[in-house]
């Protein structure tokens, strides 16, 4: 039997995503071309593996029990690829890691750098997204992995804790609140208050947090992202409370900040994967470099 590893990639594609257009998109073809894969795969083993009408596709209850099947053997080639320093470096594909913005400049570079050196040709895909988006891609399997910090109590996610978080003042150079050590959130009540808007995973933490504290803040201004916030910040418009690594270098010209207490508040980044799915060798390579930063 004649079985190409292309058509076997196509099928689980197909397989994974529910659809050949979402498919051929991830797999950077046409759906032509992947429907013609499959069919391919289809007509060398024989069997139906997809049941398919004008609204949807499923797999088939055969094509159901080839799925882990197809994906050991891809994946049992790769890890037997990655052992050969010299094939290594040959292998193709793609790795999809999801992370929340604040945390990219932190954990990606020199994981990337360190990943692409090794494996040269291997595609590395970055979803720079908020922590609900990061959730749900890697929940459907659109991402391999993710950076978060969300996801720890989710039935269907695996969360593996790489670094806890402190939540601190942003402040404009110069501002009268800089001159002090620390601070607390009645402090800032006395100043322009700029917040994170409802539905974001950081303002979920700080809601909590505050639930019950007389002393907090009243916003004139609310934006979405954290990256937003820090610019209004720099550029003299108020105070505002975000994580740690959101803020650029110590010597910035325009932005201070300042340790936050009564209460505290930190969060946890992890990776993220979905539970009861073997990850592929070349995503587990990608978590292990990121697993490593622990000890740095």
């Amino acid at each position: 039997m004649n079985l190409d590893l292309g058509d076997l990639r196509s099928f689980l594609a197909v397989a994974d995503h529910g659809s050949f257009s979402a498919a051929a998109q991830a797999m950077h073809l046409s759906p032509s071309a992947l429907s013609r894969r499959v069919d391919k795969l289809e007509a060398a083993l024989g069997i139906k593996l997809f049941e398919r009408t004008t609204r949807r596709v499923e797999l088939s209850t055969v094509g159901r029990g080839f799925v882990p099947r197809a994906r050991n053997v891809l994946n049992e080639l790769e890890a037997a690829l990655i052992g050969f320093q010299d094939l290594s470096t040959r292998l193709s594909g793609e790795v999809t890691i999801a992370c929340v913005p604040s945390a990219v400049a932190y954990f990606l570079p020199e994981v990337i750098r360190q990943y692409h050196a090794r494996y040269p040709g291997i595609r590395i895909r970055v979803i720079d997204e908020s922590s609900s988006v990061i959730l749900t891609e890697v929940a459907r399997g659109d991402a391999d992995l993710g950076l978060t910090y969300i996801g720890a109590q989710d039935a269907d996610i695996t969360f593996e804790p790489l670094l806890e978080e402190a939540f601190i003042v942003a402040l404009p150079a110069g501002h009268a609140l800089a001159e002090r050590a620390s601070l607390t959130w009645a402090d800032l009540a006395q100043h322009d208050y700029i917040s994170l808007a409802q539905g974001s995973g950081n303002r979920f933490l700080i809601d909590q947090a505050l639930a019950n504290h007389p002393g907090r803040p009243r916003w004139f201004c609310e934006v979405k992202h954290v990256n937003a916030l820090v610019s209004l910040v720099a550029a003299g418009l108020g105070v505002g409370v975000v994580p740690k690594l959101a803020m650029p270098s110590q010597d910035h010209p325009l932005l201070v900040t300042r340790p936050l207490s009564n209460p505290s508040i930190s969060r946890t980044i992890g990776v993220i994967s979905r539970r009861g799915r073997t990850l592929s060798p070349v995503a587990k390579l990608l978590f292990d470099m990121l697993m490593a930063r622990q000890s740095m």
